[in-house]
C-alpha cells in the first residue's frame, strides 16, 4: 500500500471513530477534545474561570467579564466561538481573544495579557 493511500485510510478511520463516539451518545466536546493551549501565556476556560480570570483577557474588563459569567450561567459554552453571543463581544474582539480561550481543561492564564483594548467613543 502506498504511503499516501495509507495516510488517507488512517485519516478516514480517525474521522469515522470520532463520528461514532459522537453519535453513540457521548457529547461532541468529549468526542473531539479541545486543542492544546494556543497561547504560550496560558488559556482561560470560559466555563470555569472566575470573573477576575476573565478580566485578564485582552479587551475584557470587569463589565464584560461579568457579562460572560452571566451568559454562561444559562448557556454554558460548548465552543469558544459562542463567546460572540455575549453582548459587547464581536468577531473582531473574539479574534484577539481566540488564542487565550478554551472550553476544556483548566485556566492557566495567571497575568493580564497586554495587547488589544477596546476603545469606545
Amino acid at each position: 500500500m502506498s504511503r499516501a493511500l495509507l495516510s488517507a485510510v488512517l485519516l478516514a478511520l480517525s474521522f469515522a471513530n470520532a463520528h461514532a463516539q459522537t453519535t453513540a451518545g457521548e457529547p461532541a466536546a468529549r468526542a473531539a477534545p479541545a486543542a492544546a493551549p494556543k497561547s504560550n501565556e496560558g488559556v482561560v476556560n470560559l466555563n470555569d474561570a472566575t470573573e477576575d480570570q476573565l478580566a485578564l483577557l485582552p479587551g475584557i474588563g470587569p463589565g464584560k467579564a461579568h457579562a460572560i459569567a452571566e451568559h454562561r450561567r444559562t448557556h454554558p459554552f460548548r465552543h469558544v466561538d459562542e463567546l460572540t453571543k455575549v453582548k459587547g463581544i464581536g468577531r473582531k474582539t473574539f479574534g484577539h481573544l481566540r488564542p487565550y480561550l478554551t472550553t476544556a481543561g483548566r485556566t492557566t492564564l495567571d497575568h493580564e495579557v497586554k495587547g488589544h483594548r477596546s476603545t469606545t467613543k
